[in-house]
């Protein structure tokens, strides 16, 4: 069984942008800028958005980081996301989610210019990705990808079965791993919460990828030998032994099933720190225009 080291793979990205962000720099280029925008005070997504903060500037980029409060009206928020698609500074930015329930997610998501959309969640960028078009690439999937990338993990012919089909990850994971490219060629399964039989699905794969939310969902007896297992989970679950009180729990029952894997993936230090440097690559990539000229 071999561990995938996210933290190791994040952290030679991150080297790899800075050095290219150097070299735009002494060429008289411009830094890119990545905007943030964080509503209220969710503790999961302060904790994201200071190590988006941190990553740009182990990168070399410029990060400005907007807060407001959980009252902020939705037109308020609108007229925000409008000012940021014509600042031409500005190269991408997100609005970090969950959304106060009284603001549209999806109305805030369209409004975002496309050409900025880093985060990968418009529509635009969806449709191109699911017919093999550039885009920016959901941040998440993205970085799986490239773990798979990095540790030659063959996937070509091999089934995989994606577990939770949501839009962030689940469904653009499973677009990818079908694309006509490598990583990628796979033969896909989703499975959900009305899936049946979604023991003998998983017994099946070759490659489980688990993002449903569900602490230690999948279990050993699901597994077979010699499957590559990626856990996308991260719920927060209480643990007073833990200085912050919780501790973060992955979809999969890391103990019992990692004997049985060729390569796992652990929470935390697996897939997390991905997300974000595939978020610094389409930051990157918005800055140099390499996908919308």
């Amino acid at each position: 069984m071999q561990l995938i080291d996210g933290k190791a793979v994040a952290a030679q990205i991150k080297s790899e942008i800075a050095a290219e962000v150097k070299g735009i720099m002494a060429g008289g280029g411009k830094r890119p800028h990545l905007v943030a925008i964080l509503v209220g005070h969710d503790g999961g997504s302060e904790t994201y958005v200071a190590n988006k903060v941190k990553a740009c500037e182990e990168c070399g980029f410029k990060s400005t980081l907007i807060r407001y409060e959980a009252d902020i009206t939705e037109e308020q928020l609108l007229a925000k996301v409008d000012e940021l698609n014509n600042d031409a500074d500005v190269d991408g930015f997100i609005v970090q989610l969950p959304l106060p329930k009284h603001i549209d997610e999806q109305k805030v998501t369209e409004a975002i210019d496309y050409r900025k959309d880093v985060d990968g969640f418009h529509p635009v960028n969806v449709g191109r990705l699911s017919i093999g078009l550039p885009c920016f690439l959901s941040a998440t999937p993205n970085g799986i990808m490239e773990l798979l990338r990095r540790y030659n993990i063959d996937t070509k012919g091999k089934k995989c079965v994606v577990l939770g089909r949501s839009n962030i990850v689940g469904k653009p994971m499973a677009s990818l791993m079908m694309q006509k490219s490598l990583p990628g060629d796979a033969t896909v399964t989703v499975c959900h919460s009305h899936t049946q039989n979604i023991t003998e699905e998983c017994l099946q794969a070759d490659i489980i990828i688990a993002a449903l939310g569900q602490p230690h969902f999948l279990k050993a007896e699901m597994v077979k030998e010699g499957a590559v297992v990626i856990d996308v989970g991260t719920t927060r679950v209480p643990d007073a032994t833990r200085k912050s009180g919780f501790r973060l729990c992955g979809d999969v029952d890391f103990e019992n099933v990692a004997p049985k894997c060729s390569f796992i993936t652990p929470v935390p230090g697996g897939v997390g720190p991905m997300t974000i440097v595939s978020l610094m690559k389409n930051t990157l990539l918005a800055g140099k225009h390499e996908i919308y000229k």
